[in-house]
């Protein structure tokens, strides 16, 4: 007796199989300008397992599933242990074994923070909520460097690339996870309100701490970075979560945070009642100690709103080369191309000068004393600048990305949701648009080498393109008046960035691409809404950025 199957027609398949790495035009001649073509052959395993069918499974279960806080034991004691789903450890396995942690600072390679970026962005299109701890790890070692014996201690950990869970004496693990504990309910962005307090004890440079962190994500980590008050002010921590004689330390999650995304991620509450810390570097200087560690969580953020534009985009022109409307393919509808060609040409720009800043991490440590100091500033004022800007353009292209699957695209069965949620929250994290906006006037202000390092970037376009040479004047002109510098600092992050972006394209993208840029993004009638772009191959766009299987 045969089986009545009725197959649902003019549905896009599900868009599975693929590989996120070499199907991405545009990051795969990022790598390839920054690294080398081997760095994107050793990524390719990455990006076939992260465009897998049972990749995106995990993700989703991830999200539905979320990590549940267990305070006590049957007995009553106290443990503060919270619990994540099977998924979510598969996510981290893959993330940690495939070097996306710490290990690009332990590897003797020119490229190693290129490969890194890629990798973060590539993996991040399975589920992005569990990038956090893989973030934190990854920026927690060059804070951890001010101090030779505590990074001699824990790089080596940080680094490895297995996965290793558990509450144990970091000395019996095979590899560690490490987080961060900054802001305060009274606080937020502004640590130096903090007023957890740092006591020494008889220890050379052991202290208890004593308060309350607002947020703390990924509480299951094994190390944190924990800001507090001592004698001398502001300082940093080093908190391990189990101590060396096995036992764990005081540190109470008070609840787990109800977030709007992020769900398979525990943000948690922390309590401190003489929690045992190290302190990291010198008391007083916690801000400085630990602003390498924000630097390049900073960088993650561009990346993961980075990732999150791709799989939106993804997803949006994978639909539309399926779906017919109107006795046609809706990716052969003039308007849906205006519209996704848009969408394309605003990832493409994010991920070029997302690439451009990985490798200024990597050229830090060139030999040319020059090279590295370019790099040094570059990096300095282009985080701020990249983070503010790519991060607020997210949550926009992602909401007109899935507009594009129509109400295919508003149900829980598709990844659009997902997406959607959590596009925001990269311009929360590591501080909001107006923090980031008012750094970059403090580096113009304090540290005249960056403006040199920014106009010596854009300068490398100089007259290849008439509106970017004007944007560029433009934004030069705004920093004459300095009586409305702090209340456009907004407007001017955003135009620095852009004409970042504009400059990489027109070097290094199809000239159909960056014309597209310039004219819209540079230009003087652009009006910030996605499919008005006035001319161009746009199809030729399109089709760079719609994935092949």
């Amino acid at each position: 007796m045969g089986t009545d199957i009725r197959v649902s027609t003019n549905q896009a398949p599900p868009l599975v199989g693929h590989n996120v790495v070499t199907a991405d035009r545009a990051l795969v001649e990022a790598i390839t300008r920054h690294g080398s073509a081997d760095v994107v052959e050793d990524l390719a395993p990455l990006g076939a397992e992260a465009g897998s069918a049972e990749a995106r499974e995990h993700g989703i279960l991830a999200n539905e599933n979320h990590p549940q806080l267990t305070p006590y034991d049957r007995y009553g004691n106290r443990i503060d242990e919270v619990r994540f789903h099977p998924s979510w450890h598969w996510l981290m396995e893959r993330a940690v074994g495939h070097g996306l942690a710490a290990t690009p600072w332990e590897q003797d390679s020119p490229h190693a923070h290129v490969r890194r970026a890629a990798g973060f962005m590539a993996w991040s299109h399975t589920e992005p909520g569990h990038g956090c701890p893989i973030s934190m790890t990854y920026a927690s070692v060059p804070a951890l460097r001010a101090d030779d014996a505590i990074a001699k201690e824990w790089t080596p950990l940080l680094a490895s690339t297995t996965y290793d869970p558990g509450l144990r004496p970091p000395a019996t693990k095979r590899g560690a996870l490490a987080g961060m504990g900054m802001t305060e309910k009274q606080g937020g962005s502004d640590v130096r309100a903090n007023v957890t307090e740092a006591r020494p004890t008889s220890v050379d440079g052991e202290y208890t701490l004593h308060g309350h962190k607002w947020f703390t994500s990924a509480p299951m980590n094994d190390m944190f970075l924990v800001l507090a008050q001592a004698a001398d002010g502001v300082t940093c921590f080093v908190v391990p979560r189990v101590l060396a004689d096995g036992s764990r330390n005081r540190l109470d999650v008070v609840r787990l945070k109800d977030k709007l995304g992020n769900r398979s991620n525990a943000s948690s509450e922390l309590e401190f009642d003489g929690t045992i810390g190290q302190r990291l570097g010198d008391e007083g200087r916690g801000v400085r100690t630990i602003i390498e560690m924000v630097a390049a969580t900073r960088l993650d953020c561009v990346l993961g709103s980075t990732s999150l534009m791709r799989r939106a985009l993804s997803e949006a022109s994978w639909h539309a080369a399926h779906r017919s409307a109107f006795g046609s393919l809706l990716i052969d509808k003039p308007l849906m191309q205006n519209v996704l060609a848009d969408l394309a040409i605003e990832t493409e720009a994010a991920t070029a000068l997302a690439m451009r800043l990985a490798a200024a991490v990597d050229g830090l440590d060139k030999l040319d004393d020059r090279d590295a100091a370019h790099e040094a500033a570059l990096r300095r004022i282009a985080l701020p600048l990249a983070k503010f800007w790519v991060c607020k353009r997210t949550p926009f292209m992602v909401a007109e990305a899935l507009e594009c699957l129509g109400g295919n695209g508003y149900v829980e069965e598709s990844v659009m949701p997902l997406l959607y949620r959590e596009a925001p929250l990269n311009s929360v994290w590591e501080g909001s648009g107006n923090v980031n906006a008012l750094d970059v006037l403090r580096a113009l202000s304090r540290e005249p080498e960056v403006l040199t390092a920014w106009i010596t970037e854009v300068g490398r376009a100089r007259g290849a393109d008439a509106r970017l040479d004007r944007a560029v004047d433009e934004t030069l002109a705004m920093l004459g008046d300095s009586a409305t510098l702090e209340v456009n600092a907004r407007r001017l992050a955003g135009r620095m960035a852009a004409c970042l972006q504009g400059a990489l394209l027109v070097q290094f993208a199809p000239t159909e691409v960056a014309d597209a840029f310039c004219a819209s993004r540079l230009g003087t009638s652009y009006d910030g809404v996605f499919g008005a772009l006035e001319s161009g191959d746009l199809r030729a766009i399109v089709d760079r950025a719609t994935p092949a299987l």
